[in-house]
């Protein structure tokens, strides 16, 4: 069975985009989770990745590091999955997304990290932020247009693209950030989804505190609870 080394789940975007691609598509794996305040957490991750850094997919002994390389290895060990589009356009502009996500909008990564417990309305906006979200709707809003007519997701049904912009409406909803009405119908779409609502629930639960990612949590913050 397929092994997937994971990070904390209330802050691991990375994590949660193999970790929810694997899940939705229903392809079964073993998932090994290391906390981020165990100090040998980067000793422990080398052992299968030479990057040190989570998501790792193991297979046999075989490693697969980073998101982008997961994502087409699924797709090349489970062609019918559904990892990408079928409709070769769908798939193109897929692709383009993801590479664009993994790559691009600091801004908005850096400001608003993910933090699935934390209510934090309007913290960390900035113009910068706002030109990040204004091309995620964007982005959005062409994909939908285009191939969203089988279903909620940006190319109908869910894949891997779905998996890479899931952190981002984590993200969007934790700083209470107003979206366009077919924008926030996509992140409503993607919150629904029973495999992220199990993650988030997990996360709740997680109770291990990573200072360095919440330099602005104050007493007065309030923070969602597991449901």
């Amino acid at each position: 069975m397929l092994q997937l080394l994971i990070g904390n789940k209330n802050y691991s975007s990375w994590s949660l985009r193999s970790w929810l691609l694997l899940r939705v598509l229903d392809i079964p794996f073993e998932e090994i989770r290391l906390s981020f305040n165990d100090p040998d957490f980067r000793l422990q991750v080398l052992q299968y990745s030479p990057a040190g850094k989570v998501p790792v997919l193991i297979d046999h002994g075989q490693a697969v590091w980073d998101t982008l390389a997961i994502a087409e290895y699924l797709a090349e060990h489970f062609p019918d999955a559904g990892v990408w589009p079928e409709d070769p356009q769908a798939r193109a502009l897929a692709r383009c997304l993801c590479a664009e996500m993994h790559s691009g909008f600091g801004a908005l990564r850096t400001a608003m990290p993910m933090n699935v417990e934390a209510s934090l309305p309007g913290l960390g906006m900035t113009e910068a932020v706002q030109r990040d979200i204004d091309r995620l709707v964007a982005a959005w809003t062409d994909c939908r247009s285009r191939f969203g007519d089988a279903g909620p997701f940006l190319c109908g049904t869910f894949g891997a693209v779905d998996a890479f912009f899931a952190p981002v409406a984590l993200r969007l909803t934790s700083h209470a950030v107003a979206l366009p009405a077919a924008a926030q119908a996509y992140v409503d779409s993607l919150l629904a989804l029973p495999a992220l609502q199990q993650w988030c629930e997990e996360a709740c639960r997680e109770d291990d505190f990573v200072a360095a990612d919440e330099p602005y949590r104050t007493p007065d913050r309030r923070l969602r609870t597991a449901s």
